[in-house]
């Protein structure tokens, strides 16, 4: 058929199309979002103020809006819960994760939840946003949930970190949990941190310096970062996405170490 004849515009619905003849939905998003802080990883929890589960703590996340993609909807959330502007959170990485959709997951009603996981830098205490009572940073070690949580949080919140563990090594995206300027040390903490392993120090340092644009290095004094040793030298995030080699985990059975 030629589509030279097409009528312009959005394509309409057939007629006689009926809507109301299947079951209707709701499309959700919820955010895994982690930090590094204070050498222990972070995700953000939110204490519901609504029922169900009103107590409880969870992931942040609320419906789609009409107006919106879940994309979209993630990043409102993910400014809401952080109180940054939406420009300030667009800055940080936000992946999705995957999508929940067990009939029963949610008790109100048929709920499909595109999940995301968010990687950020120390940032101040969250203030919550929504029908959040409150918020907090909860260390979390993983593969199991930090506490009780709503929903299949805790499924969700151990798929993402399984995701970030696993994205650390073929991309740069430890950057992301740094400040704009940062030490080498400051960064193979993160590696550590998310993965739960000593790295040898000279060794990291020759891997990430080996692969152009990982970093960059940042002009200006050198930070002391405690200890007897000299000041180190300062760094930024580079343009690059992709170690070379990729930077595996030391207990990987092919036994290549980072």
């Amino acid at each position: 058929m030629s589509l030279t004849n097409a009528a312009p515009g959005s394509p309409r619905a057939p007629e006689g199309y009926d809507p109301t003849a299947f079951e209707p939905f709701a499309v959700a998003v919820d955010l895994a979002v982690f930090t590094v802080r204070d050498s222990l990883l972070h995700v953000l929890l939110v204490e519901r103020g609504e029922d169900p589960y009103r107590g409880a703590w969870a992931l942040p996340g609320g419906f789609v809006r009409p107006t919106e993609s879940a994309g979209q909807a993630a990043l409102r959330e993910l400014a809401e819960e952080t109180g940054l502007s939406e420009e300030t959170a667009g800055a940080f990485h936000l992946e999705q994760l995957r999508t929940y959709s067990a009939p029963d997951r949610d008790p109100r009603m048929r709920v499909v939840s595109v999940a995301y996981a968010a990687l950020v830098p120390d940032l101040p205490e969250p203030r919550g946003g929504g029908d959040a009572a409150r918020a907090r940073w909860t260390p979390y070690s993983g593969p199991a949930p930090p506490g009780p949580v709503a929903f299949d949080h805790g499924r969700i919140l151990a798929d993402a970190r399984d995701r970030i563990g696993a994205r650390l090594e073929y991309t740069c995206l430890a950057t992301s949990f740094c400040r704009p300027a940062f030490t080498l040390g400051e960064l193979r903490q993160v590696y550590e941190t998310v993965w739960g392993v000593r790295l040898d120090s000279p060794n990291f340092r020759r891997k990430v310096l080996a692969t152009p644009g990982f970093v960059e290095p940042l002009e200006g004094p050198p930070r002391r970062t405690g200890g007897r040793g000299k000041p180190a030298a300062l760094y930024r995030a580079g343009a690059a996405t992709t170690p070379h080699p990729p930077l595996l985990r030391p207990d990987r059975p092919e036994g290549r170490t980072a």
